[in-house]
């Protein structure tokens, strides 16, 4: 199978935009809960009446300060319920978006509202308004960027005044002037090579995209009860795309900053369906492992852990579960499986994970705990999803197919293309990139995969990341990188071995999960610096490195590793904002050290003993 197309099932008046349906909501259901902000401990709810009403006073702001139509307004902020209401206030103004990491540099900051041409800015707090105030210093400055205003210091509270004179007929105009094809946002890729490019999305990829999959997806999104919280960052597209998607559906959203927030408040926030990338969910399980302490506790943990996998994939065989296996997974589930539902709120049935591959382990376990996690998968210039599972038929290990309304491709190289309602119209100021981007109509993803006759997407890797032996072999890190990646002592791992002998890994460690894992193991505390030298844990990262090497052929297997007694993060600039590794970055400054194990490797190889 090389094509695929998911026929549209929604079709929507072209002169609509995202605000459009919070006035419905406000005029048919005023009611509705759509929002809701944890103040102190407690979840204040707001109805769709208070927050058109809001949102229309501080889009009366931005037109008192001179935001016209299809001007670009800067967020840089952390998840929060005010970086939202921003958002619909610039829509309804007929205004662009564009959002900004908060955790941006003062360069980076300066390319996207320069590039895009800010008016004004929106920031959390002082600090990222230091950002902005650095970045009008570089070269070039920000000529046309005049106010920056900062949510912590009430930032919409004075757009509100700022905006009590704006006549209700003139907002009204600016709203009703805006339709699918207008641009709604730019988004930065995360650049993790070369310059961030700006994804021009417009209203109608967000709307159109996002009603085909409350369609598709109706058992997830449209029960009374369903409601969700937002942790990942907004600058994100699958923040953004999900922001858009509770909106139309309808349902509570929560904003909490972080992901370590998110845990914390899945309790009391009582979500239904959780949106996600996969680390989260290595984090919740890694973290429910170190808990136990150790000892029987852990062995416990395990074994539940695994009796959960083995139901879920029972559960894809024609003869189901096994009445023994049944009953195991009764115990596993009273015993370890439900505290684990506790803990996600206990309402939590359905996850949508993306950003990155989710492997068929966490799949599986997931599943086995009660919670089906449908994979999906897209990329910025996708509006976020192109293909996701279905809960009526759900392959672990695949991304599902295309969404209504979407076509995918394999290329005869074996690169996805996508094409239909959530492809982007080009990059901002960028005629060139735009071009290379496409084929004949088809969008490029720069990812590789294959197909089955259901149109279910398999993703095998990177078309740039591949590499290529000294013997010729090419070789998919991703695959590898996952599995190793999936220990809780592992944070990042990047396979090398471009024109080496043999594949390699460079191996951080997770400086939070270590105390708690040498603990269960009886170990004395170490350093994450002694922890990269100590024999025990090269030990367990061996085993790490051996079971993913049991999942691919003798020529792809890692042969050597070397642990860094650094971690990989956004603030080093070796990770993205959306926590992707800098491959090409990490490459270029570990140069000498990979050259260093490479001959280490190949002397130890040469005396006889094995490599690690």
């Amino acid at each position: 199978m090389d094509e695929f197309t998911t026929p549209r099932r929604v079709q929507v008046d072209p002169g609509r935009s995202i605000t459009d349906y919070l006035v419905d909501h406000a005029r048919l259901r005023p009611d509705q809960v759509l929002y809701e902000q944890k103040v102190g401990d407690e979840w204040v709810r707001y109805d769709a009446t208070w927050t058109l009403a809001r949102v229309e006073e501080i889009a009366k702001g931005l037109v008192a300060a001179g935001v016209g139509p299809g001007d670009r307004v800067a967020i840089m902020s952390r998840t929060r319920l005010e970086w939202t209401l921003m958002d619909l206030a610039a829509w309804h103004a007929g205004a662009v978006p564009v959002p900004v990491y908060e955790s941006s540099s003062a360069e980076q900051a300066h390319w996207i509202l320069s590039d895009s041409a800010c008016v004004v800015a929106v920031v959390e707090n002082a600090e990222n308004a230091a950002t902005i105030a650095a970045a009008r210093e570089l070269d070039g400055g920000l000529p046309v960027l005049r106010d920056v205003w900062e949510i912590e210091g009430g930032a919409l509270d004075t757009l509100a005044e700022l905006g009590r004179d704006v006549p209700d007929d003139e907002l009204e105009a600016r709203r009703a002037g805006v339709g699918l094809a207008d641009l709604a946002t730019i988004i930065y890729t995360s650049g993790t090579t070369g310059r961030p490019k700006g994804a021009e999305l417009t209203h109608g990829n967000f709307v159109e995209l996002s009603l085909e999959a409350i369609d598709a997806l109706g058992v997830v999104l449209q029960p009374a009860n369903a409601r969700s919280l937002l942790f990942i960052p907004l600058a994100h597209v699958f923040a953004r795309f999900v922001e858009v998607l509770v909106l139309l559906a309808g349902k509570p959203l929560g904003h909490t900053p972080d992901t370590k927030q998110a845990v914390a408040d899945f309790a009391t926030f009582r979500p239904t369906f959780i949106l996600s990338v996969p680390r989260v969910w290595e984090k919740v399980y890694n973290g429910v492992e170190q808990r136990t302490g150790g000892g029987v506790k852990t062995k416990i943990f395990r074994w539940a852990a695994k009796v959960a996998i083995t139901w879920s994939r029972a559960l894809d065989t024609p003869q189901g579960p096994s009445a023994a296996l049944k009953v195991q997974h009764r115990v596993a589930d009273k015993l370890v499986l439900s505290k684990i539902r506790e803990a996600l709120g206990g309402q939590a049935e359905y996850a949508v994970s993306g950003g990155a591959p989710l492997g068929e382990r966490l799949g599986h376990f997931y599943r086995g705990v009660g919670l089906v996690v449908l994979e999906g998968y897209g990329l910025t210039e996708t509006t976020a999803p192109t293909n996701v599972n279905r809960p009526e038929k759900i392959k672990i290990g695949t991304v599902g197919p295309p969404l209504p309304g979407t076509s995918v491709r394999i290329s005869a190289d074996g690169e996805i293309l996508a094409r239909g309602i959530p492809v982007f119209r080009g990059y901002h100021n960028n005629p060139q990139a735009t071009a290379e981007a496409f084929d004949d109509g088809w969008f490029r993803t720069g990812d590789l995969g294959s197909m089955d006759e259901d149109g279910y997407l398999r993703i095998t890797g990177r078309k740039k990341e591949i590499i290529v032996t000294a013997g010729g072999k090419n070789v998919a890190p991703a695959p590898l990188e996952d599995s190793i990646r999936a220990h809780p002592l592992v944070s990042q791992c990047v396979v090398v071995g471009d024109q080496r002998p043999f594949i390699g890994a460079l191996v951080t460690l997770d400086a939070e999960m270590l105390p708690g894992w040498l603990s269960n193991h009886g170990k004395e505390p170490l350093t994450v610096e002694q922890a990269a030298r100590d024999p025990f844990v090269r030990e367990h990262l061996q085993m790490a490195v051996d079971r993913a090497n049991t999942k691919v052929s003798r020529a792809e297997q890692i042969r050597a590793f070397h642990v860094l007694d650094m971690d990989f993060t956004v603030e080093n600039g070796y990770l993205t904002p959306s926590l992707k590794v800098k491959r090409n970055v990490v490459l270029k400054d570990f140069t000498g050290t990979i050259d260093d194990f490479y001959a280490d490797a190949a002397a130890t190889r040469a005396a006889g003993a094995p490599s690690a």
